[in-house]
């Protein structure tokens, strides 16, 4: 319903807006739901017949991480494979693997859920290797 929105080209602007406006009464739950599946399509239909800047997008885009992070945190989901972020989309026409569904962890992510309280795999390792070398080194004789 959304996506017709943006799409059908016989509608102006202000019946876009008149058309979201309805569906939200309707669709709601659905709606923000989008936040994690497609964020991209959230924006768009949210901002319809506005102009954005580059801080307005970037202040979307903390509120749609802070919403992302708040749902999987509610709902206890720890996978992060929704919508968009579960396909291969690197924006290459030809390449062999576009739109193909992948799984979580794997090289061929374009796009991956992030969130400012994950933790870094290489920082983990690096100080499991700093912490194993201490302990050998304290070992040691003198």
């Amino acid at each position: 319903m959304y996506r017709s929105i943006l799409e059908n080209k016989n509608l102006t602007d202000n019946d876009r807006i008149a058309v979201r406006d309805h569906a939200h009464t309707v669709f709601r739950k659905t709606f923000d739901f989008f936040q994690i599946k497609d964020p991209d399509l959230y924006i768009a239909i949210s901002t319809l017949g506005q102009t954005l800047t580059s801080g307005h997008i970037a202040q979307l885009w903390k509120e749609i991480t802070a919403y992302q992070e708040r749902f999987l945190k509610t709902k206890k989901i720890r996978h992060r494979n929704f919508g968009v972020y579960s396909k291969q989309l690197c924006g290459h026409e030809h390449c062999s693997h576009h739109g193909m569904m992948t799984r979580q962890g794997r090289g061929l992510h374009y796009t991956q859920m992030k969130f400012k309280s994950d933790k870094s795999k290489t920082a983990l390792k690096f100080k499991s290797m700093l912490l194993k070398k201490a302990r050998k080194n304290k070992r040691q004789i003198k």
